[in-house]
C-alpha cells in the first residue's frame, strides 16, 4: 500500500492544534465564568499552567516517538498493547462525540445569524448533521484539502479574537471588575471551580501529535506545532472572556446565551454583534474541520499495529483513512439524531460529558507514557512532567462521578473489539518503534 505523502507543513498543524481548541466554548464561556469576576483570571492561569506543562510533555514525546497516533503510540510503547487500545479507543470516542457537540454548537451558533435555521429542535439537528458531513466530505477529499479549510478558518476567528479581547479590554474601566471576587467564595474554590469550566476550551492541545504520518519533518514540526498553537490559543480565548465579563453588567453575562455577541453589540453596535455572531459560527466549522481530520487518523494508526479491525487501515489513492472517517460521523450522527428531540442546549452539554470523560485518561496515559520512555530526562522536564501528571489527574477525578462512569461504560464498549482482535491468528502486530 503506498504510503500517504506527508502534506501538512508547520503552518497548517498549527492552525490544526489552535482550530481544535477554539470552537464553540469560547463564545458561551463567559457566561459560566461571569458568576466569579476577575476571580476567574485565578482558574485561567491554573488550567494554562496545567495545558503548557501538557503540552510540552506531549511535544518532547513527539520527538521521542516516531509512530503516529498521539497517546495510542506513547502508551502503547511505554505499556504494550492493552494500554495502547484504552488510549486509542478512549480518544477515538472522545473524536466522534466532541464532534457531535461541535456540530450541535455550530447550528446553535447559526440560530443567532439566521433564526430559522434552529426554529425547532429538528431544524437544529439538520443544520448540525449538515456541517458534519460537509466537513467529513472535505477530509474525504484529502489531508491539503482539509489543512487549508484550517488555516483559512482558524485565521477569520482567531484574529477577531484577539481584536475584540485587546480592544474590549481597552475599553473596560477597573471599576467593571470589582469586588474581585463577586461570589464570596474561598479564592481556592473559585480556583478549582473556574479552573474545571475551562478545561473544555484546552481539550485539542495534543492534536498535531495524531496525524504525524502526513505531517512533513514531523518530529521538528510537531513540537513547535503544539506548543505554539496552545499558547495562541489560550491566550486569545482568555483575552476575549476576560473581556466580556468587563463589558457586560454582572447579570447580563450570566444570563445570555451568546455573551461575547452581546458584548460586542452593547459596545460596537448591533452589527458588532451579528459579526461576532458570524465569528462564532466560523469557529464551529473549523474546529469541526480540524477534529474530523483526527476521526480517521486515530483508529488508522491502531489498526495498523493490528489493534483495530483492518478496515480502519483501508485508504483511499489520496491517503485518506475512509472507513475511520466515515464510521466517525455515522456515530456522531447517530448520536445527534438519537436526540434530536432536545434542545441544542441539553444535547450539546451530553455530548461535552461523553466527550471530556474519554479525552482527559488519554492525557494521563501520555505523561506516564513519558516518563517510562525517558527516563534520562532533567530534572527539570522530570519537575513538569510531574506536574503535568498531578495537573491530569485533578482534572480527571474532578470531572465528576457521572463523567467518570460514563467514561468507564465508553470503555467496556471497547472491551469485545479488543479481545476479537486479540484472538484473531490473522491479526497484525507491528512492534512499537521509536
Amino acid at each position: 500500500m503506498k504510503a500517504p505523502a506527508r502534506l501538512l507543513g508547520p503552518w497548517m498543524l498549527t492552525a490544526l492544534v489552535v482550530g481544535n481548541m477554539i470552537g464553540s466554548g469560547v463564545f458561551v464561556l463567559p457566561a459560566a465564568l461571569a458568576p466569579f469576576g476577575a476571580a476567574s483570571l485565578l482558574g485561567w492561569a491554573f488550567t494554562m499552567g496545567g495545558a503548557l506543562l501538557l503540552a510540552l510533555v506531549h511535544a518532547w514525546l513527539s520527538q521521542i516517538v516516531a509512530n503516529h497516533g498521539g497517546a495510542y503510540a506513547y502508551a502503547r510503547l511505554a505499556f504494550g498493547d492493552s494500554a495502547g487500545f484504552v488510549a486509542a479507543w478512549s480518544y477515538w470516542t472522545c473524536v466522534w462525540t466532541a464532534n457531535a457537540a461541535i456540530a450541535v454548537a455550530f447550528a446553535g451558533s447559526l440560530g443567532a445569524i439566521w433564526p430559522a435555521a434552529n426554529a425547532t429542535p429538528w431544524r437544529g439537528t439538520a443544520a448540525a448533521l449538515g456541517v458534519l458531513w460537509l466537513c467529513t466530505a472535505i477530509n474525504a477529499a484529502g489531508v491539503r484539502e482539509a489543512g487549508r479549510m484550517q488555516l483559512v478558518t482558524t485565521a477569520l476567528k482567531v484574529i477577531p479574537l484577539l481584536v475584540f479581547g485587546v480592544c474590549g479590554l481597552a475599553l473596560v474601566h477597573g471599576a467593571a471588575y470589582r469586588p474581585f471576587n463577586p461570589s464570596g467564595q474561598a479564592l481556592t474554590s473559585v480556583t478549582t471551580a473556574t479552573a474545571a469550566l475551562t478545561l473544555w476550551a484546552f481539550l485539542g492541545l495534543e492534536a498535531a501529535t495524531v496525524p504525524t504520518g502526513v505531517v512533513r519533518d514531523p518530529q521538528r514540526t510537531v513540537p513547535r506545532a503544539t506548543v505554539a498553537g496552545m499558547l495562541i490559543a489560550g491566550v486569545a480565548t482568555m483575552l476575549a472572556c476576560t473581556a466580556v465579563i468587563g463589558l457586560l453588567p454582572h447579570g447580563a453575562a450570566q444570563a445570555s446565551a451568546a455573551p461575547m455577541a452581546a458584548a460586542a453589540a452593547q459596545t460596537w453596535g448591533p452589527a458588532a454583534g451579528w459579526a461576532m455572531g458570524l465569528v462564532a459560527t466560523v469557529s464551529c466549522l473549523g474546529a469541526l474541520n480540524g477534529w474530523v481530520l483526527l476521526q480517521g487518523q486515530t483508529p488508522y494508526a491502531a489498526a495498523q499495529d493490528g489493534l483495530f479491525p483492518a478496515p480502519f487501515a483501508r485508504t483511499d489513492a489520496r491517503g485518506t483513512p475512509w472507513f475511520g472517517l466515515l464510521l466517525s460521523s455515522v456515530l456522531a450522527s447517530v448520536l445527534i439524531a438519537a436526540n434530536g428531540s432536545k434542545s441544542l442546549v441539553a444535547l450539546f452539554t451530553l455530548s461535552i460529558l461523553l466527550s471530556t470523560a474519554a479525552t482527559l485518561l488519554p492525557y494521563v496515559l501520555s505523561v506516564l507514557a513519558w516518563w517510562r520512555i525517558d527516563r534520562g530526562a532533567s530534572l527539570a522536564r522530570r519537575t513538569a512532567a510531574a506536574l503535568a501528571l498531578a495537573y491530569s489527574l485533578w482534572a480527571l477525578i474532578g470531572t465528576g462521578a457521572e463523567a467518570l462512569l460514563w467514561g468507564g461504560v465508553l470503555l467496556l464498549l471497547g472491551l469485545p473489539v479488543f479481545l476479537w482482535q486479540r484472538c484473531r491468528p490473522a491479526a497484525r502486530r507491528v512492534s512499537p518503534e521509536r
